[in-house]
């Protein structure tokens, strides 16, 4: 499939008034893109120069639907917008489960769903889809999470072959933990400049790649992605040990 050069393309961003989406929307205005929408649940806060503010829900319908039809001349989409409760799956609350799903699987997949024949009626175009490495892994926390974007993972993968026909370039882009309002919790941990992380995820885009992996330990974990779970988590190993000890006696 043809790579896609940003200079004088017409660009979508979602959750573009923070964070990656915001470093995204700067670095396709770096490139020469024509246009961008800097999409956002309040526009109000997207305060970029030269951006294009467009109120956009990606949880909801109709919010989706609206922005497609005032949009008609994107060439580029970039699903960003995400949340993250950090619940756990066993016993998190359901509501925030249901909320990364919603948002960062079925929000992406409305995008897409709207924004194909968009796409396709203006050749073809390409979509980013904004991933994580949690996608791949998993902690004692944030599960909820890590199984949207493993979703998210495989929608990537599906649109990438249904889109093939009408040109549209779909490309996946994951990364660990980045420098942004999201993970802010997090304290003595390595993160990228979200800068750096748009830089190489349009580097991809132009290039025409499938995949962009944004650092060294989502490298590494994508590596790893057919190997035992055993080794993967070798602190279950005597975790299970000590538990079918302890029921033997």
């Amino acid at each position: 499939m043809p790579a896609m050069e940003i200079e004088n393309q017409i660009a979508l961003v979602t959750g573009a008034n923070r964070g990656i989406g915001r470093s995204l929307v700067a670095e396709l205005q770096r490139r020469g893109a024509a246009k961008v929408y800097a999409a956002a649940r309040r526009p109000e806060t997207v305060d970029i120069p030269g951006a294009v503010p467009l109120r956009l829900d990606v949880t909801d319908d109709a919010s989706v639907a609206e922005a497609a039809a005032v949009a008609t001349d994107v060439t580029l989409v970039i699903n960003n917008a995400g949340v993250a409760t950090l619940a756990k799956l066993v016993d998190g609350p359901e509501a925030d489960i249901r909320l990364e799903m919603e948002t960062n699987y079925f929000g992406t997949l409305r995008m897409v769903r709207s924004f194909a024949p968009v796409l396709g009626a203006n050749g073809g175009g390409a979509i980013l889809n904004v991933l994580s490495v949690m996608a791949w892994t998993a902690y004692e926390h944030s599960n909820g999470y890590s199984a949207s974007k493993a979703a998210a993972w495989a929608l990537t993968n599906g649109v990438r072959l249904e889109l093939a026909g009408q040109g549209t370039q779909v490309t996946g882009l994951a990364m660990a933990s980045v420098d942004t309002d999201m993970m802010a919790w997090a304290d003595g941990i390595e993160k990228t400049d979200p800068a750096e992380i748009a830089r190489l995820a349009v580097d991809g885009v132009e290039a025409g790649a499938m995949e962009v992996l944004g650092d060294e330990n989502t490298r590494r974990w994508k590596a790893r992605l057919g190997e035992d779970p055993a080794l993967l988590y070798p602190q279950l190993v005597g975790v299970r040990a000590n538990a079918s000890a302890g029921s033997s006696r």
